[in-house]
């Protein structure tokens, strides 16, 4: 493999443009999304602690990608076969050693304004909660034993992290307490972040296989792995309507039956494309559209539920 040095061989726009390929934008959604979310379930929304949640989440998201990236490039995980987006380090784009830097550059953004914030909303037990998905973005496919390849713990990380954690996180740093609604969003939200893993492990059950790698995927086999999707994306429409139905939403939160359109189009194609890695590259970017389109509903449901209620949608900034 040959690596082209970027200060040496390109200007610094295409080198932006390949850094930014390297973060993976479609993805970085599955970090902001129930941030929002968490902030609208509080009730009490604040500008500050908002965004600083935003700029951690996708910081965490952005470097846990990059150092995705340069384990699996140095690894030999990324071989030729694959199918999807060309990788910095296994595409030789990018040296791996300035892959890793980039990598821990936008965790330790993340460690620094997840600090501030932490201390600013005097939440203590965040410190532990983010330190942990410190340790998660890195160790994903980092370290001796990758969870990434072990099956279910990298699904089960990926709704702890990208679900419930963040959910509740951003409700709790808005300083008025976590309501109940926040749980059954941060569920609801979790098994959507889970079905964006699975479609990605779904394209690649192949070269995962072939590479080691014994994701949940490739432990359950195309046809059992193309149901559990099938149920993420299902569960993530039925646990809200439930919520409304037990009587613990209000029913302002069935707007995110407005998500099932959205989900026709991955349904349809992970049920005509069995074990085609080709036939299945849009399905990434198709889940990742039914994520955002689901966590824009329930956030914008929970901020409808409060003005009906006659609650102020405007609060100060901190």
């Amino acid at each position: 493999m040959t690596v082209v040095p970027a200060a040496s061989r390109r200007g610094l726009g295409q080198a932006a443009r390949i850094w930014w390929m390297g973060a993976r934008p479609r993805t970085l959604g599955v970090g902001a999304v129930p941030v929002l979310i968490g902030a609208a379930a509080s009730g009490h929304a604040k500008a500050f602690p908002t965004v600083a949640a935003l700029i951690v989440a996708i910081s965490l998201q952005a470097g846990a990608n990059l150092a995705n990236d340069y384990f699996d490039g140095v690894r030999g995980v990324d071989s030729p076969a694959r199918v999807g987006p060309r990788r910095l380090t296994a595409g030789g784009l990018m040296p791996p050693g300035a892959v890793l830097g980039a990598s821990l550059a936008c965790l330790g953004v993340a460690a620094v304004i997840g600090v501030w914030l932490i201390l600013a909303s005097g939440l203590a037990w965040l410190l532990i909660a983010g330190a942990a998905a410190l340790v998660a973005a890195l160790l994903y496919t980092g370290g001796p034993r990758p969870y990434a390849a072990t099956g279910v713990v990298a699904d089960l990380a990926v709704f702890a992290f990208f679900g419930l954690m963040a959910t509740v996180g951003s409700a709790a740093v808005q300083g008025a307490g976590v309501p109940e609604r926040t749980w059954w969003a941060a569920v609801a939200i979790g098994l959507a972040a889970v079905a964006v893993l699975d479609a990605n492990n779904l394209r690649d059950l192949d070269s995962d296989a072939a590479a080691g790698r014994h994701t949940l995927a490739v432990r359950l086999g195309d046809r059992r792995a193309r149901r559990v999707y099938a149920a993420l994306i299902v569960g993530t429409v039925v646990v809200p309507v439930a919520g409304v139905a037990a009587g613990r939403l209000p029913a302002v939160l069935l707007a995110v039956l407005l998500a099932i359109p959205v989900a026709v189009g991955p349904l349809r194609l992970v049920r005509r494309h069995s074990g085609d890695a080709r036939g299945l590259a849009p399905l990434l970017p198709l889940t990742v559209r039914f994520h955002l389109f689901a966590g824009v509903l329930l956030a914008a449901a929970l901020l409808l539920a409060d003005l009906a209620s006659g609650s102020p949608l405007a609060h100060p900034l901190w």
